[in-house]
């Protein structure tokens, strides 16, 4: 008789986390902030290349459907910040495919929260509050990293200008792969969860700033004070190794959304990857306006995880992947 009907959590661990959710939805109501609930399910899913959306058919009023399960809720919390929702967070079920391991889950948790008139260093500031809370600790020092320099002090070149052909011979070196047709942002990811993540916020939380503008996704851009180079409007905060949140400053231009979701189709196909269906609704909500502002999504799996000690996710989950 098998026994992986069993909880991947223990009874106490899951009371744990009902309190420590519990804690998150405290801390928002001091603040303000709208508790929402948006579908599961959309019509549009995830375009980036580096996430792999689920998707389904549905009997519609419509007909038959493909339905897509969401990575995270922003497309309809958007949605809702046009509508003038005003400052909203969710906790919200999300899905990404193949995504199993001691930090991942193809469904987990995203506590996910928007902003409107919020700069990107007064959301980041309520974040590591956030964490702290969570934690029921300070979480040690903050530090601002750029993306750039920490490529020059792990790995001694500098991500924006390095020569393609070097980047690739680097990360090949490192990854022991195969990376002569590695598109540039490949090579950087996989040289930042090799090297640089593992030694990030060890003493505390490290936020790094500045990415590329090509890994912008849903983000502004702007210039970069050392050279004029466009970089990202967005930060990610690590604890412990572990990334926890990734924030933006808010792209509300819906002619330029339109373009990123054309650009990463395109991406897609010449990679062999299936095409995502583009959210027109979201788009529509951009045409009529979205309010200026910030936003930031955290995996709360991970944070309850180094809230209670626990080595996996799946520790902290009633039935992880495989055992659902």
């Amino acid at each position: 008789m098998t026994n992986d009907w069993r909880p991947t959590a223990s009874i106490g661990t899951l009371r744990e986390r009902a309190r420590l959710l519990a804690v998150v939805r405290g801390f928002f109501a001091r603040r303000g902030v709208l508790e929402v609930e948006t579908p599961v399910l959309g019509h549009g899913g995830s375009t980036d290349i580096h996430l792999a959306s689920l998707a389904t058919r549905a009997t519609t009023p419509a007909g038959r459907e493909r339905l897509w399960l969401n990575t995270s809720p922003e497309f309809a919390m958007k949605r809702l910040l046009a509508a003038g929702s005003g400052p909203i967070f969710q906790l919200a079920r999300c899905f990404r495919d193949g995504e199993v391991g001691r930090r991942h889950n193809i469904e987990f948790t995203m506590l996910e929260w928007y902003r409107p008139g919020f700069s990107l260093d007064a959301l980041i500031e309520e974040t590591t509050a956030l964490i702290g809370t969570v934690l029921e600790r300070a979480p040690g020092p903050l530090r601002r990293r750029r993306y750039r320099d920490l490529f020059r002090e792990a790995l001694e070149f500098d991500p924006f200008t390095i020569e393609l052909g070097a980047l690739r011979d680097i990360a090949a070196d490192h990854g022991s792969l195969d990376m002569s047709e590695a598109e540039r942002d490949d090579c950087l990811d996989l040289l930042m969860s090799l090297v640089i993540e593992p030694t990030l916020g060890r003493e505390g939380l490290d936020v790094v700033v500045d990415y590329p503008a090509s890994q912008a996704a849903l983000a502004r851009r702007h210039r970069d004070p050392e050279d004029g180079e466009w970089v990202a409007s967005r930060f990610e905060v690590y604890l412990a190794g572990l990334e926890l949140a990734n924030g933006y400053d808010e792209l509300t231009d819906a002619s330029e959304q339109r373009v990123r979701f054309t650009e990463d189709n395109g991406a897609r196909q010449r990679l062999g990857l299936p095409e995502v269906d583009v959210d027109q609704r979201l788009l529509a909500a951009l045409e009529h306006g979205m309010p200026a502002g910030s936003g930031v999504a955290l995996g709360m799996d991970r944070l309850i995880q180094l809230a209670l000690g626990k080595a996996s996710v799946a520790e902290v989950m009633a039935f992880a992947t495989p055992n659902c």
